[in-house]
This record gives C-alpha cells, sequence and structure tokens, in this order.
C-alpha cells in the first residue's frame, strides 16, 4: 500500500509541475484496450493525462488519436508506462495548395476545347467529353491501344484518399461506390457537402459548356461561369474539386473499375494524418484492390508506414504522386517504396515537368500531369497540373493489371510498371508509364510497335503576314521503327501549313521532332483614295462678269470725281480710256489671240497600287501638260493582263487637264503584278499595279497535326490566333 501511495504522490508531482497548455494531438499505439485507455487517462483523484479522440482502425485496435496537456516525452516518461504505449508520433496536417505547379498564364487556348460528346467507354450509354477521352495524356501513356490489345477496361476497386467526388457527375454514373467522409464521420464521400452552405449566386451553379476556362485554383482551370469561379479561387475551396478530378483520371484508364471515395481532405486541401490512416485502414478492409494517394508530407510518419504495410500484406496496389516542389526531396508516402509507386511528372515531349519532384529515391515511374483534362464538379471538366494528376494514371493501370490477374499484388505491379519507357531526365525512376508494355509484361500477349504524337507550344498568337512555328514530336513505343508521314489541315485561307520535314524515321527508342509552320498572308490595306488636284476650265460667263466689273470701276471713279471736285476732264478722259482698255483685255480684245498649244500625255497614276483581286479596285488618274482642247481629249488605255482591265478610254473634259477610270481586278491566287498604259497624242505613259489574293482572316484556327505510319495514325492539335 505505501509502494503505491508513492508512485501516485510521484504521479501527481509531475502532472502539477506540467504547466498548463493547449493540448497535443497525438496518434498512440498502445497495449490497452479502449476502456483500459480510457480507464489510463482518466486516473482516479488525479488530474486527466489524455482524452481519446477515436480509434484509427488498424486491425488490432491498437491505434488512437488522443489528445493531451503533455508532450510525447512526457507521455513516455510516465512513471510504469500506464497508457501502455508501444509508439507515439505528433499529429501532422497535410494540405494539397502549395507548390510550383502554379496555373500557366494565359490559359492554353486548346484546353479543353473539344467539349463534343462521345460514349465512354465505346458502346456505353454513359457519355463523356472528346477532349477528355481523347486528350493526349491518354495517347502517351496507351491508354485506349492497352485497352483494345488486351481487351481490358478494368477490374476491382480503386480507391482514393482525396477530398472526395461529386456523385452526380455523369461520366462517372455506375461505377461510384458510397465511400467514407472521415472529415465528418459518415458514411457517403461526396466533396458536395463542401458547398452545401451555397456560397454561389445560384445552387448548385448553372451549367455553362461555351464558357472559357477559368481559375479554380493555383494549378486548375475549370469550364465554368466566372461568378461560380472566382467563388472557388479561394481559401476555403482552394482544392475543392481535387478528388473529382483524380477519380476521373481513374477512370479514363480504368472505365469499367469500381470507384471508393474516401474523403480524408477538407475543399482548403488540408487533411490530419490520423484521417489519413482511418481510410488507409478503411479502403484495405472494405475490399479495395488499389488504393491511390495524390498527396505526399515531408515528415516521415511510422504508422503511415504500418498502416501501408497493412495493405502490402493484404495484396492491395498502392500509388502516390511524388510532389511539387521541383527538387529531390524525401516525400511520403512516395518514399516507402516497398509499399508505393512513387509517381513523378512530365511533359506531353516527355521531359520533366519544371514543378515536380524527382529522384529515385521516391520516383518509381513518371506520367503526364500537365493540362490534365478530368471529371470536375456539377457536370464539367477541368484541367490540371501537378504531379497529383499523374499518380492515377498508374493506379487506373493498376486496375486494369487486376482486370488480368485478380490475384496480383504490390510487388508484382511494380515489375510490370517498371517496363516504361526511359526517359533523359535523371531521377525519373524507370521512365515513363507504358500501359501496353506494363500489361505486355504479365501476358503472353504483345504489344504492337506503335508511336504517340505530342506538339509545342500548345498554341500561337500572330499578325496576318507572320509565320507561327511548332515542334511536333513522335514517339516509339514498344520498339517502334516505322517511318511515320505528317500532314497538317485546319490552315485557313490564304495561309499554307507545312511540315518539315514531310516524315520521320523511328529508332525504336528516342522521339523525333519535325517542324510545323503555318504561313499566313498580310492583308492589303486600303489608303484613303487621293483624287487629283486640278483648277477647273474659265466658264464663258466668268469673262462677261469681268468685262462689267472693269466698266464699273472707272464708271465709279468718274462719277465721284464730279461730286467731290470741279470738273477735270482730264481725269474724265482718263478713266474713260482706262475703262476701255481694261474691258478689251479682259473681253478678248487687241485682235486675235494665237491658237493654243496642243497639250501631250504628262502622267498616268494608280490609287492605290497594291489591291486585294476580286475585291478590291484602282482608280487611275490621266493628266494632260495643259487644258484639253474643244470637244475633250480621248486618251486610249490598256492592261498588261486580263486580271485586271480598264475602259477602252477616258476623256479628258475641254477646258480640264485631267480625268480618272476605274481599274476592277479579278480574284488570284497569287500575288500578280499588272502594267496599265494610257496613251494621247504620241506620248504613251504606264503605272504598275499589284493585284494580290485575299489576306488570311482575323480568326482562331485549330491545326490537327497528323503522324500516320501504315493503318496506324495519331494527331494532336494546336491552336492559332491570327490578328
Amino acid at each position: 500500500m505505501k509502494r503505491r501511495m508513492c508512485l501516485a504522490g510521484a504521479l501527481v508531482a509531475l502532472l502539477w509541475a506540467t504547466p498548463a497548455r493547449a493540448d497535443n494531438r497525438i496518434i498512440l499505439r498502445t497495449s490497452l484496450s479502449l476502456q483500459a485507455l480510457n480507464t489510463a487517462c482518466n486516473p482516479l483523484l488525479l488530474a486527466p493525462i489524455c482524452t481519446v479522440v477515436q480509434g484509427l482502425g488498424d486491425p488490432l485496435g491498437q491505434v488512437y488519436l488522443i489528445t493531451s496537456p503533455l508532450d510525447i516525452s512526457g507521455l513516455l516518461n510516465l512513471l510504469g508506462n500506464p497508457l501502455g504505449i508501444i509508439d507515439a508520433e505528433l499529429e501532422q496536417l497535410l494540405n494539397l495548395v502549395g507548390g510550383l505547379n502554379i496555373l500557366p498564364t494565359p490559359i492554353p487556348a486548346t484546353v479543353m476545347s473539344n467539349r463534343t460528346l462521345v460514349p465512354y467507354p465505346a458502346g456505353s450509354t454513359t457519355n463523356a467529353w472528346d477532349g477528355y477521352v481523347n486528350q493526349p495524356a491518354a495517347s502517351i501513356v496507351g491508354v485506349q491501344d492497352t485497352q483494345k490489345t488486351f481487351n481490358v477496361l478494368g477490374t476491382g476497386i480503386v480507391a482514393d484518399i482525396d477530398t472526395g467526388v461529386d456523385p452526380t457527375h455523369p461520366a462517372l454514373q455506375g461505377v461510384l461506390l458510397q465511400g467514407y467522409d472521415f472529415t465528418r464521420n459518415q458514411p457517403g464521400g461526396s466533396e458536395l457537402n463542401d458547398t452545401s452552405a451555397c456560397p454561389f449566386m445560384t445552387c448548385p451553379p448553372p451549367p455553362c459548356p461555351n464558357c472559357s476556362p477559368a481559375k479554380v485554383n493555383q494549378s486548375t482551370a475549370a469550364v465554368l461561369d466566372q461568378s461560380t469561379a472566382a467563388v472557388l479561387d479561394g481559401t476555403p475551396y482552394a482544392a475543392f474539386g481535387h478528388g473529382t478530378m483524380v477519380m476521373g483520371i481513374i477512370h479514363l484508364v480504368a472505365p469499367t473499375a469500381q470507384l471508393l471515395p474516401l474523403k480524408a481532405f477538407h475543399s482548403d486541401g488540408t487533411a490530419a494524418l490520423s484521417d489519413i490512416l482511418r481510410a488507409i485502414y478503411y479502403g484495405v478492409q472494405n475490399r479495395a484492390n488499389v488504393i491511390n494517394m495524390s498527396f505526399d508530407l515531408t515528415t516521415a510518419s511510422a504508422e503511415l508506414q504500418q498502416a501501408l504495410d497493412y495493405a502490402n500484406k493484404n495484396g492491395v496496389i498502392c500509388a502516390a504522386s511524388a510532389g511539387n516542389d521541383g527538387t529531390a526531396e524525401i516525400v511520403y508516402p512516395a518514399a516507402l517504396q516497398t509499399d508505393v509507386m512513387g509517381v513523378a511528372s512530365t511533359t506531353d515531349q516527355d521531359a520533366r515537368s519544371s514543378f515536380s519532384n524527382f529522384g529515385d529515391t521516391i520516383v518509381w515511374v513518371a506520367a503526364p500531369g500537365e493540362a490534365i483534362v478530368s471529371t470536375y464538379p456539377y457536370n464539367t471538366y477541368a484541367a490540371g497540373w501537378g504531379t497529383s494528376f499523374s499518380a492515377p494514371f498508374v493506379s487506373g493501370g493498376a486496375a486494369l493489371l487486376h482486370n488480368l490477374n485478380a490475384a496480383i499484388n504490390q510487388s508484382s505491379a511494380a515489375l510490370a510498371v517498371a517496363h516504361a519507357v526511359p526517359l533523359a531526365d535523371s531521377g525519373m525512376g524507370h521512365g515513363r508509364l507504358d500501359l501496353c508494355a506494363t500489361l505486355a509484361s504479365v501476358t503472353a500477349a504483345s504489344c504492337s510497335p506503335d508511336f504517340s504524337v505530342s506538339a509545342a507550344p500548345p498554341s500561337a498568337i500572330i499578325t496576318a503576314g507572320q509565320q507561327a512555328n511548332f515542334t511536333v514530336s513522335a514517339t516509339p513505343l514498344h520498339g517502334s521503327t516505322q517511318t511515320v508521314t505528317w500532314s497538317c489541315t485546319g490552315a485557313p485561307a490564304a495561309a499554307t501549313c507545312t511540315v518539315s520535314p514531310s516524315s520521320v524515321t523511328l529508332n525504336g527508342s528516342t522521339m523525333a521532332t519535325a517542324t510545323v509552320t503555318l504561313t499566313t498572308m498580310a492583308r492589303v490595306l486600303v489608303p484613303p483614295l487621293v483624287l487629283p488636284r486640278y483648277a477647273p476650265p474659265m466658264q464663258p460667263w466668268w469673262a462677261l462678269v469681268a468685262c462689267f466689273a472693269w466698266l464699273a470701276v472707272p464708271a465709279m471713279l468718274w462719277t465721284f470725281g464730279r461730286a467731290s471736285r470741279p470738273r477735270r476732264p482730264g481725269l474724265a478722259a482718263t478713266a474713260g480710256l482706262l475703262a476701255v482698255s481694261l474691258c478689251t483685255y479682259s473681253c478678248g480684245g487687241y485682235g486675235t489671240p494665237p491658237p493654243p498649244i496642243s497639250p501631250t500625255l504628262s502622267t498616268l497614276t494608280l490609287n492605290p497600287t497594291t489591291v486585294t483581286g476580286g475585291v478590291q479596285s484602282s482608280t487611275g488618274t490621266v493628266t494632260l501638260s495643259g487644258p484639253a482642247p474643244t470637244g475633250g481629249a480621248a486618251v486610249t488605255l490598256s492592261s498588261s493582263t486580263s486580271t485586271a482591265t480598264v475602259p477602252a478610254s477616258v476623256t479628258v473634259a475641254a477646258g480640264a487637264s485631267s480625268a480618272t477610270f476605274t481599274v476592277t481586278t479579278s480574284a488570284v491566287t497569287t500575288s500578280t503584278p499588272v502594267t496599265i498604259s494610257a496613251s494621247y497624242a504620241g506620248v504613251t505613259q504606264t503605272a504598275s499595279l499589284t493585284v494580290a489574293p485575299p489576306g488570311t482572316p482575323a480568326g482562331t484556327y485549330r491545326l490537327t497535326i497528323t503522324g500516320t505510319s501504315g493503318n496506324l495514325s495519331h494527331s494532336i492539335t494546336v491552336q492559332v490566333t491570327v490578328n
């Protein structure tokens, strides 16, 4: 009895010495039962040591989340280990938000431009956007080729630990399971519950099928109206839709596999490690065959490894993202390579994405992770950048492997996935995921030689008259040594699209490139029409007016002289003589004038000198060296080609020195020079006119670049805006 009292006294003294502070959240593995742990946390006559929040679902019932005013060291130093501690670690907070995976500005115009609905999987009644089903990433990893070659669409259950899913999305109907929400401790993995308070103008937000992609968080653009996107692009919803997108990528690869949403993350992107552990145990115990984990943390967790060891022992295949800090760092769970395949991100050209972490200690394989199109809440689609969207390609591939071998486990799946396309960048594990090679490694079937096609940049903006250049690449698959012939369609009017070289021969391992050039034609600018300036001929009645004016002036002088001064005969005579002289001069007196000099053709001008054939005309002007004679001057006209036509002649009116005529043009396909000639009085003048084809109209155009080899054909689209 005395010994017990001493022990109690020591415990009281220890607790009394501990300063009051906020409770620590601790993940505890204990040898005690739940009842015994609750009793130990609340010793009789003593202040509580801890509070049991909940069990975390491990099969032995040993792992709990507790809170305590003591830190881990304080708990471990309790005399006699009253809590039966086997292991303990601090709770961790994870976050999906952050990193270098930033949405490019502007958002590539070709992303999600193809919104035609197609059945998916083929032959089903479920429809999805063609731009989702046939996106470049699907072609790069060989989704549909693999499905056809091995006659697989995925089986088993793929769980995703994430923000949940939109259970109403049309593309996912028929494959979604109920799941569980660990953030609310209730059945169902819907992330729509995160917006149940309706932050939008209308709820649910109305569909906007013709809307341009709008930013909804740092790494994602969704086809939503701007007001809805603006609400989501904020702290409370920084990761909203993440789970629906990841689920959509798994579904793209394995469209008949069942999907189990395990909601451990809040819409702001945060999650507690304890909820991650609960989700892993829940997934294994609810018959998941694959677990996708598109998240990472930088601090090791013994309990995370224990949970994944448990999944491994139960034949569950796991994949996780490698992180988006663009560096070689150790992150978890990707670093737990016995239990997990870590997945890095690549561009469509098989280069490491600038934001992707790397290093063979965390990367088992890589997969495309840029502009990945997937399902998004509210019956729409989004494009995302990040390793979060690379990992589900591997998880979907695991469901295809399960289609061929229902007993396949983590180690066998990892060996199969290691049959990947080698990459030039170091630290990218076994290379870029090749689904066909992955499945071929576990069956007798083989993959036919094939190739994938990609292009960069995805879009360009030019002015009419300029060129836009793109690099198109053919990457050999399964040792292909085929010759790929290129073609380009979709060029606008008055533009040409060429590929050089026109064909490439693959060497079985290295991509071959060519240059795509769109050449546009400048549009002709029409200058303002400048009419010739010349002095109009004097009309006959103007001469009579002049005569009258000259007579009136001296008459006024004579009258003034009479009224103001004595009569002066000399002044009157002088005025009369002046009047007669001026009148005679103005009215053509002093005899017969000499005959006028005959004018000659001085110049021929055209305005404008360049016109669009069949659309514009030019105005010609003939100018004489002097006024045309009575009856006018007829100037003969001619054109050197029928592309531009002129009247047979143009008449300069009597007394005028110039006249205009119209040059009419016809449509041409190439720029055509024309010489216009004018002749009069033995003199010929010429002027040059250029008749041009119509320039490239302003607009946005999609070029389709196709690589063909035998009966194989793969295409990629790029977008060009012509100003």
